[in-house]
């Protein structure tokens, strides 16, 4: 397993890749311990897994300039994401992870997600297609509405998410303390196989036909987007 926030090397022909997102400032805390498991659930998978911890980008909230819903071109401020979405666009699939603080996702991965969505994806919808999953980490409390949270937002990516039975959400305060949570523990081995399977069918169905099974018609929500967006108020 890779923590990294450089391109992941070593992945073997036919393999497929995976790129977790993991929005926990703990470098040994129980997202990490869950990924390791993810990662012997994936080895089985013919499948590589590549933690990007957002902690070590350069990121901050949205800045007061207020032309975000407005613009036409990606945000020009340089804060290490441009690198990262390109990797993301590069994975089979995107595992969205984070701990509840506050009764809600940890700081860092609301503002990647701000970052990321307004400041670029909106702009050409890269993970269109790509596998999406998602997985919380919290000693008791809010893991559905995180857990939502973070849905929603790989939905609005058009992403596809494979069903799997509850949601992948672990109960554990001390670090590992998850790994006990079995439940937990088998609704995320199942989160994982379904989503290598179905990135191996979609991969496959390109590598056959040179085409996406489920082709978009629309790349954006600017200059393609069919519906015409309201005008900036005047000062």
């Amino acid at each position: 397993m890779t923590y990294t926030t450089q391109p992941g090397t070593g992945t073997g022909p036919g393999r497929l890749t995976f790129l977790a997102l993991n929005g926990s400032e703990r470098p040994d805390g129980n997202i990490v311990h869950a990924l390791r498991r993810v990662e012997e659930i994936l080895a089985g998978q013919q499948a590589d897994l590549e933690i990007v911890r957002l902690w070590d980008l350069r990121l901050s909230p949205c800045g007061p300039c207020g032309d975000c819903n407005f613009r036409t071109r990606p945000c020009a401020l340089d804060d290490g994401l441009r690198p990262l979405i390109d990797r993301m666009a590069a994975a089979d699939a995107l595992i969205y992870a984070t701990s509840v603080h506050g009764f809600g996702s940890a700081p860092t991965m609301p503002t990647f997600i701000e970052r990321s969505g307004t400041g670029h994806l909106r702009f050409d919808r890269v993970l269109t297609n790509k596998v999406g999953g998602v997985l919380v980490t919290g000693r008791r409390y809010s893991h559905v509405e995180t857990h939502n949270h973070l849905l929603n937002n790989v939905l609005l990516n058009r992403m596809i998410v494979p069903g799997h039975g509850f949601p992948s959400v672990l109960f554990g305060n001390e670090k590992g303390e998850v790994l006990d949570d079995e439940e937990g523990m088998e609704m995320l081995r199942r989160m994982v196989i379904r989503m290598a399977r179905l990135a191996r069918v979609l991969r496959e169905h390109r590598e056959l036909t040179g085409a996406d099974l489920l082709a978009d018609e629309y790349a954006g929500e600017r200059d393609r987007c069919p519906v015409a967006l309201p005008a900036p108020r005047s000062a």
